[in-house]
């Protein structure tokens, strides 16, 4: 069964960094799409990051140039990267599977394309 389990959240100071880690388990990187969504209290859960082995990777406008999401195959593991976090980053973070094959479809698709879900971390950017 698949599992997913993230790590590396906490509180930071606006301008600071964080890595969030996102272990995975139970399928392959050859087969699922790997995104990183983010909740804000009283907000919809939006899609941060996404990565595919085959098709590249996806950041929202609101993260180009800060964030950057990466497969540490060997690991088993995909990583965000966070610089220059601002206090709008505040959020508990998700990192979810899909099924995925080449050109298959657009990343990232939407939530609901996503069969498998971690438990989330929260990052808190302090002004």
């Amino acid at each position: 069964e698949a599992r997913l389990v993230e790590s590396g959240g906490g509180l930071v100071q606006a301008g600071g960094s964080l890595r969030l880690s996102c272990a995975a388990s139970g399928f392959t990187f050859d087969d699922y799409a790997v995104g990183w969504f983010r909740q804000a209290p009283g907000k919809e859960r939006e899609v941060v990051s996404c990565i595919s082995v085959s098709d590249g990777t996806y950041y929202a406008d609101s993260v180009k140039g800060r964030f950057t999401i990466s497969i540490d195959d060997a690991k088993s593991t995909v990583y965000l990267q966070m610089n220059s976090l601002k206090t709008e980053d505040t959020a508990v973070y998700y990192c979810a599977a899909r099924p995925w094959r080449p050109g298959w479809a657009t990343l990232p698709g939407t939530k609901y394309d996503y069969e498998y879900w971690g438990q989330g971390t929260q990052v808190s950017v302090s002004s």
